[in-house]
C-alpha cells in the first residue's frame, strides 16, 4: 500500500491551486477541509486548520537536471537558494518557499537509484 503525509494550511483553496497549478500535483482525494494530493508516488493530505505546519519540508524529484531547472524556472520568485550540486548527498538542488511559508525541495539525485515504483 501507501502513506500520505498531512499537513495544516491555513488558506487550503490557495495551497491545493498552487500545488496544483505550479508543481503539479494532482487532486487524489477531497474530503471535508482536506485535500489530498498526489506526486507519482507521494500523497500529501492539506487540511485546513488556523496554525499551518511551516516545519515540513516538501521534497519533490525529478529524473534530470533539467528538470530541476525548469521548475527553478517556474519557481523564480518563490525560491530561496538557487539551483547546485550538493556533493554530500549527490542530489541537483534548490529550495523555494509555498504560500504559508513551507519550505519546498527540487531535486533530482546524480546517481542510481533502486526501484521506487
Amino acid at each position: 500500500m501507501a502513506g500520505i503525509v498531512f499537513v495544516r494550511t491555513l488558506d487550503l483553496a490557495r495551497i491545493v491551486e498552487f500545488y496544483r497549478t505550479r508543481v503539479g500535483m494532482r487532486l487524489w482525494l477531497e474530503q471535508p477541509d482536506i485535500h489530498i494530493l498526489r506526486h507519482e508516488n507521494m500523497l500529501i493530505g492539506f487540511k485546513h486548520d488556523e496554525v499551518p505546519d511551516r516545519d515540513a519540508l516538501l521534497t519533490f524529484f525529478y529524473s534530470s537536471v533539467e528538470e530541476v531547472d525548469r521548475m527553478y524556472h517556474e519557481f523564480t520568485h518563490e525560491a530561496t537558494t538557487a539551483p547546485r550540486v550538493n556533493d554530500r548527498y549527490h542530489i541537483y538542488n534548490f529550495f523555494a518557499l509555498d504560500p504559508d511559508n513551507r519550505r519546498v525541495e527540487f531535486q533530482c539525485f546524480l546517481h542510481e537509484l533502486p526501484p521506487w515504483r
